[in-house]
């Protein structure tokens, strides 16, 4: 009996900058929207995690305030969970904050050069036509 994994044979095409030729421009633009779209994806991963990071931070440094001020009585297993809640949201907002900078100069020049491949495409203006109500 043959089984899903060696009946179904999954193929996927990767286009690559060697592919597309400088006398379509409409198979660059379709490549840089894909782009554009996974760029965005990351930027938008990115921002939840640094929505995370700046909980955690907050998070372990009440914490740790509450401890050091004798508001909770003092527990070592709750001071360690308050410095590493804050010093792991430090060290996650900052690695994400630079991968967001990253990715957001990243879709800023695909979009710019996107813009420029449709500028340099030659549309035509069509005419408007008579309606027939």
């Amino acid at each position: 009996m043959a089984t899903l994994r060696d009946t179904a044979v999954v193929y996927a095409a990767v286009m690559t900058d060697e592919d597309v030729g400088e006398d379509d421009p409409h198979r660059e633009i379709e490549r840089l929207e894909a782009q554009i779209d996974a760029m965005a994806a990351r930027l938008e991963s990115c921002r939840k995690f640094i929505l995370v990071a700046r909980i955690a931070v907050v998070a372990g440094a009440v914490l740790l305030a509450a401890v050091l001020l004798g508001i909770v009585s003092f527990d070592p297993r709750l001071l360690l969970a308050a410095l590493t809640a804050l010093l792991g949201g430090i060290v996650l907002w900052g690695s994400n904050h630079s991968t967001a900078d990253e990715a957001a100069q990243e879709l800023a020049a695909a979009e710019a050069e996107r813009a420029s491949l449709i500028g340099s495409i030659a549309l035509h203006v069509v005419k408007e036509r008579p309606t027939l109500h």
